[in-house]
């Protein structure tokens, strides 16, 4: 009644000649006409119809689970490839934000640098300036200071045509000096 995937000969009911009836689409089921009567004929094809629907809805079943498991398949692809993808992105990410921060790191400490040699030259200049007040005052105050005179003398005064000079060295250096006699 059928016939085999592989072989080319055919199954007969009986061994009087028989001849093919008819062939479905698929390859597997082939009917054959015996010396039967016409009636009998008739019921065999009508058994036949239900064994070719169980065989379509299991085809379509089958098929069914193939893309199923092919979806799967797919899915599963989809979100190795995401995982990996996920995976750069955070390593990327990573040694984007170490790069920034070594970068921050070297600006800081040219920051750092750049402060600290600034606070040392304004110091120099401070003291350099003041240096400078304190050796023009002490060339002011070593032209008009007057040795004092032994005790019981009499001390000589300080000219008056040096006392705006003084003042003014007085002024730079922002402390007051006073000369005391006796």
């Amino acid at each position: 009644m059928r016939e085999g995937r592989g072989s080319s000969q055919a199954y007969a009911p009986s061994s009087a000649p028989c001849e093919l009836l008819s062939s479905v689409a698929d390859d597997r089921m082939v009917l054959w006409k015996s010396d039967l009567d016409k009636g009998e004929e008739e019921t065999k094809i009508q058994k036949r119809i239900p064994e070719k629907q169980d065989q379509r809805a299991r085809i379509r079943a089958a098929g069914k689970i193939q893309a199923w498991w092919r979806g799967t398949l797919v899915r599963r692809t989809l979100l190795a490839a995401a995982l990996r993808a996920w995976m750069i992105q955070a390593w990327w990410r990573t040694l984007r934000w170490r790069q920034l921060r070594q970068r921050q790191r070297a600006l800081l400490k040219i920051y750092v640098h750049q402060e600290q040699a600034v606070v040392k030259l304004q110091s120099w200049v401070r003291m350099c300036q003041c240096h400078q007040r304190y050796c023009r005052y002490c060339r002011t105050c070593s032209a008009a200071c007057v040795p004092q005179a032994p005790r019981g003398c009499f001390a000589f005064q300080i000219q008056d045509a040096l006392r705006p000079q003084l003042q003014c060295a007085v002024k730079q250096l922002e402390f007051h000096v006073e000369i005391l006699t006796i």
